[in-house]
């Protein structure tokens, strides 16, 4: 196997707030390797994205700062280099798509020119050859008419063209690692299809890395090749997409899986996980999940369970493991 193209080892996060310290992202750690979309998967204000932005080092400082761990890319340490040589990863080696295109695209310039301003930056070419570029990318996104469309504002294009122009901006300079955040959120189920469905083409016509964040495991299926499971900042159960469908190991995955509504099963409720997220500057002690979890024991209450391997590359933080199924 190839040495992974990013590792982060023990990555902290914290932010302080006027309600007190939240620990935002605690002790996270997972590899991502050349060519594979490894998918960050978790409810809302579970860390995933705050993952993705330190891995970037773009966390507000003040208020967040990132307390310790690594982020190894090609072998580098991102969180190490100086601000000049960081700005020269990002956009170039890696990309990042956001979740609303409305607030990441800049109103006041055509998309061809925020396409083009990448390209001139990163890799030296002149506005002729950079306009030409965005036209091809924008062909290859699948954008219509792209000749026409590079001279379109943000606000002239629809909700799915928008996606797929921030998909270009992201892959202009062909970067080795794509981190995708909740890319089709905002997005109806038929254009969701389409723009997942682009994501898999390109990267695998470009042979690239891509980290997917989302909360649902529907877009799980269609995409990832492995998955990490996030809750309360912490990793809870990571594997191949196989093994996290197949023989899932933590409570918590359990329960996300079994949310997914099933055409067979028309008059079933859908489930819904018990409680609440805790209060990020009021984590419960042990297992963070214990309050809502149906497995729950006392020694769960005790200590903070580390991630145990369950089988190769499938690891579950849960003492319980062999009784989940």
């Amino acid at each position: 196997m190839k040495p992974p193209l990013l590792e982060v080892r023990s990555l902290s996060v914290q932010f302080q707030t006027d309600e007190g310290l939240v620990r935002a992202v605690e002790e996270v750690s997972f590899e991502v390797y050349p060519g594979e979309i490894l998918s960050l998967v978790g409810e809302s204000g579970c860390g995933k994205s705050v993952t993705a932005l330190s891995i970037l080092r773009l966390i507000p400082t003040p208020p967040g700062k990132i307390a310790s761990g690594k982020v190894l890319f090609n072998g580098r340490n991102l969180l190490s280099l100086r601000e000049e040589e960081m700005e020269k990863v990002r956009g170039n080696e890696i990309s990042m798509i956001f979740q609303e295109p409305m607030t990441s695209l800049n109103p006041v310039f055509t998309i061809g020119d925020q396409i083009m301003e990448a390209l001139i930056l990163h890799q030296g070419l002149d506005k002729k050859e950079a306009r030409k570029k965005a036209i091809e990318m924008l062909d290859r996104v699948k954008i219509p008419s792209p000749e026409m469309r590079v001279d379109a504002y943000p606000h002239q294009l629809s909700g799915g063209m928008r996606q797929r122009a921030m998909i270009a901006i992201a892959l202009s300079c062909q970067p080795d690692l794509l981190i995708a955040d909740e890319p089709t959120t905002a997005l109806d189920v038929t254009i969701q299809a389409q723009v997942l469905r682009l994501l898999k083409e390109i990267q695998k016509e470009m042979g690239m890395a891509v980290i997917l964040i989302t909360h649902d495991f529907g877009v799980v299926s269609e995409i990832a090749d492995r998955v990490a499971v996030m809750y309360a900042g912490r990793i809870m159960e990571q594997g191949s997409i196989e093994a996290i469908f197949e023989e899932v190991r933590h409570p918590y995955t359990q329960g996300l899986l079994n949310s997914l509504p099933q055409l067979e099963e028309k008059k079933r409720r859908l489930y819904a996980i018990p409680g609440q997220v805790p209060d990020a500057t009021d984590l419960p002690g042990g297992c963070k999940f214990h309050p809502r979890c149906y497995l729950m024991i006392e020694d769960c209450k005790k200590e903070d369970p580390p991630l145990f391997q369950v089988d190769g590359g499938h690891y579950s933080r849960c003492i319980r493991w062999k009784d989940c199924c």
